[in-house]
């Protein structure tokens, strides 16, 4: 999206000097409780990016299946042990083409999704990943991650079972990073139509397609509050590669930079009751000295006075010495559930926990 375009810089990468971390307690018990993990283990190469249903009882997300290159779409239901047959993932993705940022309706039925089934040369493109990925293997390669701007993704609207209602993008180039807005009459979403990645709004059906916003560079990854007003995103406007979140008006006026750090801030997300943001933020400041970035999770505390959206107080939420990202609230505020690699084997999994906001 990708949602999920600097994943692995964090996925990769344990924090500089676990001993040292070790040294000092963890703040994550201040806000964080009853931490499990979500998708099975050995199921799927990896697993992220995650949301929650209406009602709370399941999750759809994005795994990449062990005999298929690309990423596809599941729903699983949300029980205690994801390792049992009543929590077995459930594919609802075509099964082919790169697919990424599922997102349910609020009536539970339906989903969004985005998809590149249709590229007419699918059978070139998956023969080409294969091979990539089978000499990385041989040559033990390690390819940095890059998320691909396919420019046969398009946005689908499908039934909990996978069959495809109706395709709501046609445009050349790339259409995914969709999310309905909180009464379902509009979708927000990225697309490099214009040329490079901006944000545009739909109506549900697809039609009246307005851009939100048109600035140099990336800008992806939205979700609109639950307010329907404004609209959370990342962009590297400031310094390309270092993502900072912003926010803007869903009629497109009063784009307000929240972060300004060197680094990367990104995947963004409301607090569905409470005037808080959650996002996936690590310090840039020393790769050139060699040392990796540690992604964790970072609140933010806000208010809108007079229409403006005013940042507060910014409170870190993990302190894991392995990668945590794209944070999620339950419906109810009361659960968060993100992606992490703190797995023995350091693969990328969902994990959920209960969750506490600060004093």
């Amino acid at each position: 999206m990708l949602r999920l375009r600097y994943l692995s810089l964090g996925l990769l990468a344990l924090a500089a000097l676990s001993a040292a971390a070790g040294a000092q307690d963890s703040i994550e018990s201040k806000y964080l409780s009853n931490i499990r993990q979500v998708t099975p283990t050995g199921y799927f190469v990896k697993a992220g990016e995650g949301y929650f249903s209406p009602d709370g009882k399941q999750v759809i997300y994005q795994a990449t299946p062990k005999d298929y290159p690309f990423y596809q779409i599941f729903t699983q239901p949300l029980n205690a042990d994801p390792n049992a047959e009543s929590s077995r993932p459930k594919r609802v993705s075509t099964g082919r083409g790169r697919t990424t940022c599922a997102y349910f309706a609020k009536d539970g039925q339906r989903i969004l999704f985005a998809s590149s089934h249709l590229d007419p040369k699918i059978d070139d493109t998956e023969a080409a990943e294969r091979k990539q990925q089978e000499d990385d293997k041989k040559n033990n390669v390690r390819r940095r991650y890059k998320w691909d701007f396919d420019p046969h993704t398009d946005i689908f609207e499908a039934d909990l079972n996978g069959k495809i209602l109706r395709q709501l993008t046609t445009e050349k180039g790339y259409d995914a990073e969709g999310a309905w807005t909180p009464d379902n009459k509009q979708i927000v979403f990225c697309s490099d139509r214009d040329g490079d990645p901006d944000l545009y709004v739909m109506d549900a059906d697809g039609k009246n397609v307005r851009q939100l916003t048109n600035v140099d560079g990336y800008d992806g990854g939205p979700f609109t509050s639950p307010c329907g007003k404004f609209v959370l995103f990342r962009s590297d406007r400031k310094e390309k590669e270092l993502l900072q979140i912003h926010v803007i008006g869903i009629d497109g006026k009063n784009d307000t930079a929240l972060t300004s750090t060197n680094g990367v801030n990104w995947a963004p997300y409301w607090h569905p009751t409470e005037p808080y943001i959650i996002w996936t933020g690590a310090d840039h400041s020393n790769l050139k000295s060699g040392q990796r970035p540690n992604y964790d999770l970072w609140l933010m505390k806000y208010e809108v006075k007079d229409g403006a959206f005013i940042p507060g107080k910014v409170t870190r939420i993990t302190d894991h010495a392995s990668a945590d990202v794209l944070p999620v609230f339950s419906p109810d505020g009361k659960q968060l559930m993100w992606t992490g690699s703190r797995t023995d084997d350091h693969t990328s999994q969902l994990f959920i926990a209960d969750f506490k906001l600060p004093e």
